[in-house]
């Protein structure tokens, strides 16, 4: 970024949202903690503006960005609205930490539906810590294991130990 555009207090969320991205409505559901009527309600009384693409009803990110975002995440917004495994998983890993549990399972789900090992991990521990979802020994256990299976480190060995304290031997 020129100094210039430093100084004058332009941030990389000021040019993403100039440039009128949009997301999508799911997406706009998930950031905002809004329902879609509730949505469609503000874009057919003109207080959120439309965009479409393809005949999909998208929102622009601006007109919603001030109830969740910060800078650095505006590019990790649009990627996992475009479905990006590994951007689902990061802006899955914000929320966690945001303690926006139901909000983290969401992109969990989208990211281990594309095989991510990293999201299949913390979608296991999400259902063996009742973290988002009702808690869930049989799907946080077979979620780790898909995540082992996709060698996830720290999966893997949780498995083992599982197995060892068990006394199933491993394979």
């Amino acid at each position: 970024m020129p100094l210039s555009a430093q100084a004058s207090g332009v941030t990389l969320a000021n040019c993403y949202i100039a440039r009128m991205e949009l997301v999508s409505l799911s997406t706009a559901t998930i950031l905002t903690g809004l329902s879609k009527r509730t949505l469609w309600r503000r874009i057919s009384s003109g207080e959120l503006p439309r965009g479409d693409t393809g005949g999909k009803a998208m929102i622009d990110l601006a007109s919603i960005a001030d109830s969740f975002i910060v800078p650095a995440e505006v590019e990790l917004v649009l990627q996992a609205d475009r479905g990006s495994p590994e951007a689902c998983n990061d802006l899955a890993l914000v929320f966690l930490d945001a303690r926006r549990d139901t909000e983290a399972v969401y992109w969990l789900r989208r990211a281990a539906a594309a095989d991510h090992p990293d999201a299949m991990h913390w979608l296991g521990r999400c259902y063996l810590e009742g973290r988002g979802v009702p808690t869930d020994v049989d799907l946080g256990t077979m979620w780790l294991a898909k995540s082992a299976a996709h060698g996830h480190a720290i999966s893997k060995a949780q498995m083992a130990a599982m197995r060892s304290k068990l006394g199933v031997p491993a394979h």
